[in-house]
C-alpha cells in the first residue's frame, strides 16, 4: 500500500466523521448495558446498514463495534457488572479499585488501555495485513488447544489464594460448560430434557446472571456500593485521579502496547474472541509481573491488561474475514453479510479490486479510536460517580436490564429463569468467597477447549502425540511453561536472596 492511497483513505475515512460519532456514542452505550453486544445491536439495524453506501455502512458498524468493547469495561470496574464477555476480566482488579474510592482512576486506565491497544492493534493490522492474513492458517486446532490452556490456568492463579475453593469454583464452572451436546456423535449431555441447553448453557444469561443479578443480590444488603471511608474521595469533583491515571498510563506503555498486541493475535483465529483474548492478556501479565500478589486486589496493570486484550481483538477479528472470507467472530459474521449484499468478493481478490474498501475499514477503526479518546475521556469523573447511588434505586434497574438482556440474546424465555439461577448461584458464591470468576472461566473457556481437543484427536485418530506435532504448538507449549514455572523459580530467587 502506497503512502499516497494511505493519504486518501485517512482523507475519504475521515469525511465520514459524521457518521462514525454516532456509531461511537452508540457502541458505549450498548457496551455500558450488560447483556447487549455489538453483534444483536447491529443484527437490528442490519436494515439500516444495508440501505447505507458500503463505505458509509462499515465506518458506522466498526465505530460500534470498538465502541462497545470500550463500554464494557465501565459497569465491570463500578459495580463488577462486565457490559460485554471481553470484560468480565476487568472486575478482576477494576472493582477493588472503586472499592478503595479510586474508580475515577480504574475508568481512566481503562479507556486509555482500551484506546491505544486498539490504535496500535489497528497500526500493525494495516502495516502488516498481508502476513497478518495468513496467521489464522497456522493457529488450527492444535496450537488452540494451547492458547486455551493459557487462559485455563488463571484458573490456578484464583485458587493461589484458596487451593480448595479456588479448584472446586474452576471445576464447578468446567462442569456447566459441558452441558450440551457433545463433539463427535451430538449426544445430549447433562441437559435434563431441556431442548434450550442443546448447544450449551447460554453464554450472556449465564454471565449477567453471575455477575450482575448475583451482584444485584449481595447490593441488597447495602445502603451504598462504597464504604464510608471512600465516600469523600469518589464524591470529588477534580481531575487529580484523571491526571494520576494518565501519568501511570504513560509509564506503562509497553504493557499496553504488548497486552493489545495479544488481542490482535488471538482475535485473527476465526472463533476465538474477546473473553479469550482478555484472560490470555491478564494471565500473562500476571505470570510475568514483579508484583503478582497484587493482581485482584485492585493493581491498575490487571486493568490494563483485560481492556488491553479485549481491545485488541476489534481489528483482529476483521482479518479473516477481509483477507480469507472467513468471519473471525459473530460480529464480523454480520458485517459479512453487508458486504455480500453490495456483491464485493471478499478474499485477496478484495484487495486488489477495491483495496480503498480493504484497508479503509482498518483506518476507519483507526480513526474510531482517536475520536474516542475526545469523547469517553472527560467523562470519567461523573461516571466514577455513579457508585454514591443508593442500591435502593441500582438493584431495581439492574435486575430489569439483565432479565431483558438474558431474553434478548436468543429470545427465549428460558434464558429469562437462566440467569436467574446463575444469579443464586453467583450470590452464594460471593457469600461463600468462592471466585466467581472461576466458575465464569470454566463456563467460557471449557467448550473451546474439548472443542479444539476433541478435533485435534480426531485428526490423528485419537493419537495424543498430535499435540507436539507443530512447531508453532510446540512454540506455545514452550511459552506456556515458562509464564508457569517462571514466578516460581523468581519467588525462589527472591528468598534465597533475602
Amino acid at each position: 500500500m502506497t503512502w499516497d492511497l494511505l493519504g486518501q483513505l485517512f482523507t475519504g475515512q475521515l469525511a465520514l466523521w459524521w457518521i462514525i460519532w454516532p456509531g461511537i456514542l452508540l457502541g458505549i452505550v450498548v457496551g455500558f448495558l450488560p447483556g447487549f453486544n455489538a453483534e444483536n445491536t447491529l443484527i437490528m439495524l442490519l436494515p439500516l446498514t444495508l440501505a447505507m453506501p458500503v463505505e458509509h455502512a462499515f465506518a458506522f458498524m466498526t465505530s460500534l463495534y470498538c465502541a462497545t468493547h470500550l463500554g464494557g469495561g465501565i459497569p465491570a470496574i463500578l459495580v463488577r457488572i462486565p457490559g460485554t464477555p471481553g470484560a468480565a476480566a476487568t472486575t478482576l482488579d477494576g472493582y477493588p479499585l472503586t472499592q478503595q474510592g479510586r474508580g475515577q482512576f480504574a475508568l481512566v486506565l481503562s479507556f486509555v488501555a482500551s484506546v491505544f491497544s486498539g490504535l496500535i492493534a489497528c497500526l500493525v493490522t494495516i502495516a502488516l495485513l498481508p502476513v497478518l492474513s495468513t496467521m489464522g492458517l497456522y493457529l488450527r486446532s492444535v496450537e488452540m488447544v494451547v492458547v486455551m490452556l493459557f487462559g485455563l490456568t488463571l484458573i490456578a492463579v484464583i485458587a493461589a489464594k484458596d487451593v480448595l475453593k479456588g479448584l472446586i469454583a474452576g471445576l464447578f464452572g468446567l462442569m456447566i460448560g459441558m452441558i450440551g451436546s457433545d463433539h463427535i456423535y451430538n449426544t445430549p449431555r447433562a441437559t435434563f430434557g431441556f431442548l434450550e441447553l442443546y448447544e450449551g448453557v447460554p453464554l450472556v444469561p449465564a454471565l449477567i446472571g453471575l455477575f450482575a443479578v448475583g451482584e444485584a443480590l449481595m447490593m441488597v444488603e447495602r445502603r451504598l456500593i462504597v464504604g464510608a471511608d471512600v465516600r469523600e474521595r469518589t464524591s470529588g469533583r477534580n481531575w487529580t485521579q484523571t491526571a494520576e491515571a494518565l501519568r501511570y498510563s504513560v509509564k506503562r506503555w509497553w504493557h499496553i502496547v504488548w497486552t493489545g498486541l495479544v488481542g490482535l493475535a488471538i482475535g485473527i483465529v476465526p472463533g476465538a474472541g474477546a473473553s479469550i483474548a482478555s484472560f490470555v492478556a491478564y494471565q500473562q501479565s500476571r505470570m510475568w509481573s514483579k508484583e503478582p500478589e497484587r493482581y485482584g486486589t485492585g493493581h491498575p496493570d490487571g486493568v490494563i491488561a483485560a481492556e488491553g486484550g479485549n481491545n485488541g481483538v476489534c481489528s483482529g477479528t476483521l482479518v479473516p474475514m477481509m483477507a480469507l472470507g472467513v468471519p473471525g467472530g459473530s460480529t464480523s459474521a454480520v458485517m459479512m453479510i453487508v458486504l455480500q449484499y453490495h456483491g464485493m468478493n471478499m478474499g485477496p481478490q478484495l484487495f486488489s479490486e477495491n483495496p480503498q474498501l480493504a484497508y479503509g475499514v482498518f483506518v476507519g477503526m483507526l480513526l474510531s479510536y482517536f475520536f474516542m479518546i475526545f469523547t469517553i475521556l472527560p467523562l470519567a469523573r461523573y461516571m466514577s460517580r455513579i457508585v454514591l447511588i443508593e442500591t435502593t434505586y441500582l438493584v431495581p434497574i439492574i435486575i430489569l436490564v439483565t432479565v431483558v438482556a438474558a431474553f434478548s440474546e436468543r429470545q427465549y424465555v428460558f434464558d429469562m429463569g437462566v440467569a436467574v439461577v446463575f444469579g443464586i448461584i453467583g450470590y452464594i458464591a460471593h457469600k461463600t468467597q468462592y471466585h466467581v470468576a472461576a466458575i465464569l472461566i470454566g463456563v467460557i473457556l471449557g467448550p473451546i477447549f474439548e472443542r479444539y481437543l476433541v478435533r485435534a484427536l480426531r485428526l490423528s485418530e485419537g493419537d495424543p502425540r498430535i499435540l507436539f506435532s507443530s512447531t508453532v504448538g510446540n512454540a506455545l507449549w514452550v511459552l506456556l511453561a515458562l509464564s508457569l514455572l517462571y514466578p516460581a523459580v523468581r519467588a525462589w530467587l527472591r528468598k534465597r536472596r533475602d
